[in-house]
């Protein structure tokens, strides 16, 4: 039993790190620019997602890890996240929410992008009490996170064809290495899951998802419901490769750090389906009142 340990612990980076390039790959061969474009040069759609990811959303993470009386290595796991907007799931979210597929392709580079630049700044200024080099943090994140992406985008937007033939391999490699990578966490980390009980690390993440989505869905800034929807998603869950690429980058980590990473992966996924639903509902509503 504890060879098999030692070979799921020994194996869980390298796994992690092809679950983060297939997932932000497979998203990569999703964007297309001319979609892109039009986002790129509305003002006002670059600054509401700049607000809403890198000043609400440390905002909040701020106020949680306030009022909650979390221990240090579950608040410097809510500070990154707040610095990490989009779960790479997103597109498939965005389709069960009825959501605006061409907005969703443009939010996903950007706030991969803003990700990748603004995290390395704003994570040592935000975490105090931990040693976290700039550069550490940025290297991965550009590596694991803005690498594949690009490379991605850019086989799309050279050959539409050849992205089409290995978007199904590319998507088959992240579901698989997702579903092994959640695998993998579940006999790893599961114990320490469960010792979370009542250490207030489960509310302070759902505190966080349900209040970015729901104040970036009601404050909607003349978005159409299906773009408030992507937006939504978007902010409310999190880019978790990003968060667990960084903290693997602190050096000395305590393991808390990854295991609620980990459980936050997991309770996003069902926090996002449930919000899809609800926002399919609230577009087929959109959709009869647009009709009448």
């Amino acid at each position: 039993m504890n060879s098999i340990m030692q070979v799921l612990q020994t194996t869980f980076q390298p796994l992690v790190l092809v679950f983060t390039v297939a997932n932000l790959a497979a998203m990569g061969l999703q964007v297309r620019v001319p979609e892109v474009a039009p986002t790129l040069r509305n003002r006002r759609s670059l600054a509401v997602i700049f607000v809403w990811g890198w000043v609400l959303g440390p905002a909040l993470g701020l106020l949680i890890t306030k009022v909650l009386p979390l221990e240090a290595p579950y608040v410097v796991v809510v500070l990154l996240a707040s610095l990490a907007p989009c779960a790479p799931f997103l597109q498939q979210m965005v389709t069960k929410a009825r959501g605006d597929i061409a907005f969703a392709g443009a939010l996903i580079p950007l706030v991969a992008v803003g990700t990748v630049v603004l995290m390395p700044l704003m994570a040592p200024l935000l975490i105090k009490g931990v040693t976290i080099s700039t550069w550490s943090l940025a290297k991965p994140l550009l590596l694991t996170i803005l690498l594949p992406l690009i490379v991605g985008a850019a086989i799309r937007h050279f050959s539409e064809s050849g992205a089409t033939r290995i978007f199904p391999a590319v998507k088959g490699l992240a579901l698989l290495s997702t579903i092994l990578t959640i695998a993998w966490c579940l006999v790893i980390y599961g114990r320490g899951m469960l010792n979370t009980a009542g250490e207030f690390a489960l509310l302070s993440m759902t505190l966080f998802m349900v209040g970015m989505g729901l104040i970036t869905y009601l404050f909607g800034f003349g978005l159409k419901q299906s773009q408030r929807s992507v937006m939504a998603l978007g902010m409310g869950t999190r880019n978790v490769a990003a968060v667990l690429a960084a903290a693997l980058s602190i050096p000395n980590a305590d393991e808390r750090i990854v295991v609620m990473t980990v459980m936050w992966t997991l309770w996003s996924v069902v926090l996002a389906a449930i919000a899809a639903k609800i926002f399919a509902k609230q577009a087929g509503e959109s959709a009869v009142a647009s009709n009448a």
